[in-house]
């Protein structure tokens, strides 16, 4: 009798561990397949069952519980398969029947997934150590960071079997890497809806703060007075295409854009250039150009005397040496390869503006199965969506076509970019540079108007349209305002990078580091 006694002691005690030993290799078994890295290891996957239970528990007994819990979870964030399917069906009732264990039984029974997950007394289960709703936030946030874990072990296994693999293609499986981590934290940090009462609270509070600063300028500064009147600056998540014909100056406006951004005196930005028509060299020789005035043909053919030598060095030391500005120059630059160079760049070097040189030479993404407008639609769209994700204004220079010159007056329009009209679409800002002179022959030109250039806004999603007159001076490579505005849209004079220090500081370079780690 005591023997017996004792065994029918034993077995409800023994229940619930073979219960949960159960459960964690359903878990494992709905996760986990046999090429697992945790599993070839020996290590158990990370999970926290017994707060799934409590949250489960916890939405059974409280009917607001859920509305919290489901902004943060998803069923597949639960490490038991039971689990995961119990919130699935939670989440097919929400709103449309109330949540309790009779409901939820009966919701089982007709999804047929009851017997899977248990029987009834799985669900029993569930509400007997829940208290209260109270930290069921808390309990959510650690269960979201325990699959956020998983997700890492499992992308990394399928790394590390397509690294093994001699057909895959090493530029592929790197973006497929960056792409795969970073969906983790979009899909954690995925919007969430908010009220009207919410969003106006915290635009008061930045309406606020920007009365207290002052600051004239919100975005990335352009340096060119009326431009940033009209814009206030290049702003985030912004695509902007600046348009022309070859031989207007466009690469030059870019570079001044790009020299503006970095060295202003208030706002000093760090930049990418990624020049995909011309070497780093030749970029560096006309920002060098721009910023000491000496003609550019100088110094490429070295016919600087010890003077200009002396005066180029003194005056780009303090600024274009210590400027934050990183350039590539990679040929035919695919768009997998700058999504991960400009990720980079903005996560190590807090980069805030991308410039791109130009649009019609990227690649796609090797797959030229349609035609090239199709290839330019899809190049603009994910520049869109890189300017969306980084959070930083994305500016792509642009060719024209030849119709622009058989107008008359010569004025681009929409209908003139190049290759493709989804351009125009996906861009935030079109602008178009244009100068008066530039079908004339050079006896033809009238000397006041030599070196006009005429910035046109053509579309403008944020703001209004207008054609802005700026000077330029092609031989130093070089824009300028011709009619500074007044007041505290003037531009500031440029100075010394070290001066402005206060407002950008980018990571110190690792001594053993002689070039970006692309």
């Amino acid at each position: 009798m005591t023997t017996s006694n004792n065994r029918y002691q034993n077995r409800p005690q023994t229940q619930p561990t073979r219960q949960k030993g159960q459960e964690l290799r359903r878990g494992r078994d709905h996760y986990h397949n046999d090429d697992s890295p945790s599993l070839s290891l020996g290590f158990l996957p990370p999970q926290q069952t017994s707060m799934e239970k409590a949250i489960l528990g916890a939405i059974l007994l409280e009917k607001d519980a859920f509305d919290t819990v489901s902004e943060i979870l998803r069923p597949e964030a639960f490490y038991v398969e039971a689990h995961s399917k119990i919130f699935a069906c939670m989440q097919a009732m929400a709103g449309n029947v109330p949540l309790d264990i009779m409901t939820l039984m009966e919701a089982m029974k007709k999804r047929g997934e009851l017997e899977s997950i248990g029987g009834p007394f799985v669900l029993m289960e569930l509400t007997n150590d829940v208290v209260s709703s109270a930290n069921i936030e808390a309990h959510a946030r650690i269960v979201q960071q325990k699959y956020m874990q998983r997700e890492l072990i499992r992308i990394s296994g399928e790394i590390l079997k397509d690294a093994y693999r001699d057909t895959t293609d090493i530029f592929d499986l790197l973006d497929a890497a960056e792409t795969k981590l970073m969906a983790i934290t979009s899909n954690i940090h995925k919007g969430v809806m908010k009220t009207a009462q919410q969003l106006y609270d915290k635009e008061l509070k930045e309406l606020q703060l920007r009365m207290d600063i002052k600051e004239e300028i919100t975005g990335v500064p352009s340096g060119f007075t009326a431009l940033d009147s009209l814009t206030y600056g290049w702003q985030p998540t912004d695509l902007i295409i600046i348009a022309a014909r070859p031989s207007v100056g466009k690469t030059a406006f870019a570079l001044s854009l790009a020299r503006n951004a970095a060295l202003n005196p208030i706002k000093p930005t760090g930049v990418a250039l990624f020049m995909l028509e011309m070497s780093n060299t030749q970029v560096m020789q006309r920002l060098i150009s721009a910023e000491s005035e000496i003609p550019l043909d100088s110094i490429r053919r070295g016919k600087t005397n010890l003077g200009e030598l002396r005066e180029l060095a003194e005056k780009c030391e303090s600024t274009l040496r210590q400027a934050p500005m990183f350039l590539d120059d990679t040929p035919a630059l695919n768009i997998f390869e700058l999504r991960a160079k400009c990720r980079r760049l903005v996560l190590k070097y807090n980069v805030g503006i991308i410039i791109i040189d130009y649009l019609q030479l990227m690649s796609g993404t090797g797959d030229r199965t349609g035609n090239r407008e199709q290839e330019i639609s899809k190049i603009s769209r994910d520049l869109k969506a890189l300017a969306k994700e980084l959070r930083v204004p994305v500016i792509a220079l642009s060719q024209l076509s030849r119709d622009v010159e058989k107008r008359g007056a010569g004025i681009p329009m929409l209908s003139d970019l190049r290759e493709s009209g989804a351009i125009e679409q996906d861009a935030d800002m079109v602008m178009f540079l244009y100068r008066p002179d530039y079908q004339k022959e050079p006896h033809e030109i009238d000397p006041s108007i030599r070196g006009d250039v005429n910035l046109k806004i053509a579309k403008h999603r944020n703001g209004q349209l207008d054609t802005i007159a700026l000077k330029s001076k092609l031989s130093i490579q070089k824009f300028y305002d011709i009619d500074p505005l007044p007041g505290p849209m003037s531009a500031p004079k440029l100075i010394p990078l070290k001066e402005a220090k206060a407002r950008y500081e980018p990571p110190a370079m690792e001594d053993d580091e002689d070039e970006l780690p692309f």
